[in-house]
């Protein structure tokens, strides 16, 4: 006890003033320890790896400041390139996993400088200003990433574009000791211009082992098929010269050859079919009296008369591409750009990205044998179909040839769509010119793979002039839990919507499209306000549906979303009598059609019904005011080749405030056009596309004798 007692009383009384005296200090001493402690720590375990570079910029990529990597004799060469390798057996797709945006990543390697033992460089050339506008594009792109762990392809900062400026085995050793090498497994290398004299092979003579090549002169020997990308020969020309589009149609020439050192025995025979038909062929070579430079590669000459290249190229119907010392030829790229249709004569030649272009929409193409039948294979291609070519050629440079970076992100998007097939472009996105706004949209028919991107549905309310009915079906719609935006549809021009202070004030964003003609088609078009994948098309008489009824229909869409999911359920039948279709609206066990009168689909089929829907279909509804429901029935169970999905007991949906004067459905020829449509468009496509169904989809307890608070959808209506 005193021992304690004396040191209580000494001890507090020492203890402060030190602290007073010597804070500052201590505080000061204890701070430098633990930063040196952290940074200790820092260097202990960054990674200190060269792949961990930072982000590929055109400043960064000066090959000046890359360091220098020298490659003893000894050095380890990668093997030949297995010709039977393909994206199966060669690459792993588990490195590329699931990711939401459903993009690959792509990883650069930093630049580095690789001379032999003796310090010779493996290249003349370094890095092209072609290569690294390739590599600038890939890493401004969603493709890139600069997390070497993270990445699904690996793309080597070793140029190899052109073969003619490298030493193969050192090139080859360069790509061997590259740290994720692993026999070229996820390594994609771009090449354009292959093989050497005297052979000029079509691929990249330099030891790849299984990386993928992106090769801009294939054959059918050496392109394997599905792995391989087929590029084109990228023309400096693209750059430097600007060709203004010109409009299809009939031009100057009807056939154009403008290469220059073309085997003599094809100018031999061109030179015949210019004689045979005169000034329709206009046979161009290499100026001989001017003198070799810049100028020189940028004309072209015929008995002494100068044109200009490639502007001489626009006033052709049909332009020839024939093979030189190499398959891929600059020239098509040229051609492509002047709207020319190229008349492509090089045999066993694989045309750049032939895995997803249509090339027969753009060329044509020519046994290097029929040559001499050329002028006559041509004549017989009909004006319009050659307008349409000249119009598909010009689009094909602009979207895939026009630009290192054009060629270089539509590798990368090929090679994606085969890592992510259920979400790969389509034939129509590859071949067909933008005229609709496709990216915004996914196709539903995987999306039980993929969760909607949007929560919740937007409901299209059509309307004309039915104001009050309008009102209260904005009213009850807007209670529905999952609701996220309402559209209306106006589709009266004589008539102004009601003011913004008379509509019904709702939880939910509310907007009025005017459309600026009375189309019952109007409905399906693909605002850019619907931005939810789920769409609840909707009558503006609907007004029986309640809340739970309406969840209830988007929970079960939501399982199914490549279905139509409605209400309203009607049927077709086979009238043996008459020997066509019947359409039955009475009250059956078998469904085959879901009324878009109150029914959810996804937006996807939008676009189909307005740019895809086949015939004149969208046409004859429009004039008839009629059946744009049961088309849309057609569409989607043609493209799905599914039944819909009727929701809930109710069938009766008719409007009690409506008269005959305001519904279309209750004019008398209404039901007997009904019929004429199923006929109709059942000749239109060819075949019956509607499925029978004896299925309808309930709440699981609405029928049971439960407190209603169990139910999750209590107020489900009854007949």
């Amino acid at each position: 006890m005193y021992a304690s007692s004396k040191y209580s009383s000494r001890g507090p009384a020492l203890i402060p003033r030190m602290k007073i005296k010597h804070r500052i200090y201590y505080i000061t001493l204890f701070s430098v320890v633990l930063l040196g402690l952290i940074a200790t720590g820092m260097f202990q375990f960054w990674p200190h790896s060269i792949e961990s570079s930072a982000d590929w910029t055109l400043d960064k990529r000066s090959v000046h400041d890359a360091p220098l990597v020298r490659l003893p004799v000894s050095s380890p060469i990668s093997e030949r390139g297995d010709l039977s390798c393909r994206m199966h057996t060669c690459f792993d797709v588990y490195r590329c996993g699931y990711n939401p945006k459903n993009k690959i990543k792509v990883y650069i390697y930093p630049l580095q400088r690789f001379v032999d033992e003796v310090g010779v460089p493996i290249s003349s050339t370094g890095l092209s200003r072609e290569y690294n506008d390739l590599l600038s594009a890939i890493s401004d792109s969603d493709f890139y990433t600069d997390d070497v762990s993270r990445a699904c392809l690996f793309i080597p900062s070793i140029d190899v574009l052109n073969q003619n400026s490298l030493r193969v085995r050192e090139t080859a050793q360069a790509l061997a000791i590259l740290p994720r090498w692993d026999k070229g497994m996820n390594h994609l290398l771009f090449n354009m211009l292959p093989g050497g004299p005297p052979d000029y092979n079509t691929a990249l003579d330099v030891p790849r082992d299984r990386a993928l090549l992106a090769g801009g002169g294939f054959s059918t020997w050496t392109y394997r098929q599905g792995y391989d990308v087929s590029i084109p020969v990228y023309s400096p020309l693209s750059a430097d010269v600007e060709l203004p589009e010109r409009q299809p149609g009939p031009r100057r020439f009807f056939i154009l050859s403008s290469q220059t050192a073309i085997h003599r025995e094809y100018r031999a025979e061109l030179e015949r079919l210019k004689e045979e038909n005169g000034e329709a062929l206009l046979l161009l070579d290499k100026c001989s009296n001017l003198s070799q430079g810049a100028a020189s590669v940028r004309k072209r000459c015929y008995k002494g008369q100068v044109y200009d290249y490639p502007q001489i190229l626009q006033e052709s119907s049909f332009c020839v591409v024939l093979r030189g010392a190499r398959l891929g030829q600059a020239a098509l790229s040229d051609v492509l750009q002047a709207g020319c249709v190229p008349v492509i004569l090089a045999d066993s030649y694989i045309l750049p990205f032939s895995e997803v272009l249509d090339w027969k929409r753009a060329s044509v193409v020519i046994p290097e044998e029929k040559l001499s039948e050329m002028y006559t294979i041509l004549k017989s291609i009909p004006h319009r179909q050659v307008e349409e070519m000249q119009r598909q050629a010009r689009w094909f440079w602009e979207a895939y040839f026009s630009s290192m970076k054009a060629i270089g992100l539509t590798t990368l998007q090929i090679i994606n769509d085969r890592i992510y097939p259920y979400a790969a472009r389509s034939y129509e996105q590859w071949n067909n010119p933008p005229v609709v706004k496709w990216a915004s949209v996914n196709s539903p028919l995987f999306l039980p793979l993929i969760p909607p991107r949007a929560p919740g549905f937007t409901a299209v309310v059509l309307t004309y002039d039915r104001v009050e009915s309008l009102f209260r079906v904005i009213t009850e719609i807007s209670k529905v839990p999952s609701l996220a935006k309402l559209l209306v549809v106006w589709n009266n021009q004589n008539k102004s919507p009601p003011e913004e202070s008379l509509w019904p004030k709702i939880g939910v964003p509310l907007k009025v499209v005017r459309t600026k003609e009375n189309k019952l088609s109007n409905r399906f078009f693909p605002y850019d306000e619907i931005e939810t994948e789920a769409v609840l098309a909707i009558d503006d008489d609907i007004i029986m549906l309640t809340s739970d009824e309406l969840q209830f229909g988007y929970e079960v869409w939501r399982e199914f979303p490549d279905r139509l999911v409605g209400y309203p359920g009607r049927l077709h039948l086979w009238d043996h009598e008459m020997g066509k279709w019947k359409y039955e609206s009475e009250w059956t066990n078998e469904v085959s059609m879901v009324l878009t009168g109150a029914a959810f689909y996804h937006k996807y089929f939008n676009y189909l019904y307005t740019y895809k829907m086949p015939g004149d279909i969208k046409n004859w509804v429009d004039a008839h005011m009629n059946c744009e429901d049961i088309a849309m029935n057609f569409l989607v169970a043609n493209i799905t080749g599914k039944a819909p999905i009727k929701v809930t007991p109710r069938k009766k949906f008719k409007c009690p405030e409506c008269t005959a004067i305001d519904g279309l459905s209750l004019d008398q020829t209404h039901m007997v056009e009904r019929s004429e449509c199923i006929n109709k468009f059942a000749s239109v496509f060819g075949t019956m596309p509607l499925k029978v169904v004896e299925h309808r989809a309930d709440p699981v307890l609405y029928k049971d004798d439960f407190p209603e608070k169990l139910k999750s959808f209590p107020n489900i209506g009854s007949l």
